[in-house]
């Protein structure tokens, strides 16, 4: 009787390597893989925001702005860790952008009829049925801010003041605008977005829902106030 190829059976299973690839291909196709994606991508970029916040507050700690333009200095003080860092944020929106559109065409292909819409429509928020609108304003200002800021920095030579560049943009009526246009459909966005994330992570404890959606609304306005103060502020002291 002849024994087993060993080494051929070995050589037909796939790796943990292999596989790797494909079960985070097979989580990524699946409705159900990109809203957890989307969550867990969603909660860092929450994180982000409360960060940048953060360091932007510096901007009201002298009216010459030395400590914050310290802070951005601090940050681009090594560039490795810098590029990184960026490649890591980047990798991170992009990522949620991809799955949320990909879920709306989704969600629009598998709609059966205008019943089902107005079915479900007692549980919609403002939040919740603009999401796919609000995340796209958000995305375009954020391409206009990194215009603005990230883009234009590259261009100045010598010694340059980010203070004094964020306070000659924010304090255009233009520029303010589109600032605090961008925040209201930030805080819409968040509005929603927070306990969304967390339900879709499983918890969904009755007892918890209320406080979510609590804490939701109290990010979002928290982030939103904080980011449309700075061109308030500097509309106010031209």
């Amino acid at each position: 009787m002849a024994e087993p190829n060993v080494h051929a059976t070995a050589a037909s299973e796939p790796t943990a390597p292999a596989r790797a690839p494909r079960w985070l291909a097979q989580t990524l196709s699946s409705s159900i893989g990109r809203k957890l994606v989307m969550a867990v991508t969603g909660l860092g970029l929450i994180g982000f925001l409360a960060t940048h916040l953060a360091g932007n507050l510096l901007l009201y700690s002298d009216a010459e702005g030395l400590a914050y333009d310290e802070y951005e200095r601090a940050l681009t003080r090594n560039p490795a860790l810098l590029f990184v860092a960026e490649l890591a944020l980047f990798a991170l929106f992009a990522t949620h952008v991809v799955c949320a559109l990909r879920l709306a065409m989704a969600n629009r292909e598998a709609r059966s009829g205008r019943y089902v819409v107005r079915a479900s429509r007692g549980e919609k928020t403002v939040g919740s049925s603009s999401m796919l609108v609000t995340g796209l304003v958000v995305l375009v200002f954020l391409v206009i801010h990194l215009l603005d800021f990230r883009i234009a920095k590259l261009s100045v030579e010598g010694e340059h003041s980010m203070a004094a560049m964020v306070r000659a943009r924010l304090s255009e009526p233009l520029g303010a605008g589109i600032y605090l246009l961008a925040m209201v459909a930030l805080g819409i966005h968040l509005s929603h977005a927070f306990h969304s994330a967390l339900h879709t992570l499983g918890v969904t404890h009755p007892r918890v829902k209320a406080l979510l959606v609590r804490a939701s609304w109290t990010i979002a306005i928290v982030l939103a106030t904080g980011f449309a103060s700075f061109p308030v502020y500097f509309l106010l002291a031209r």
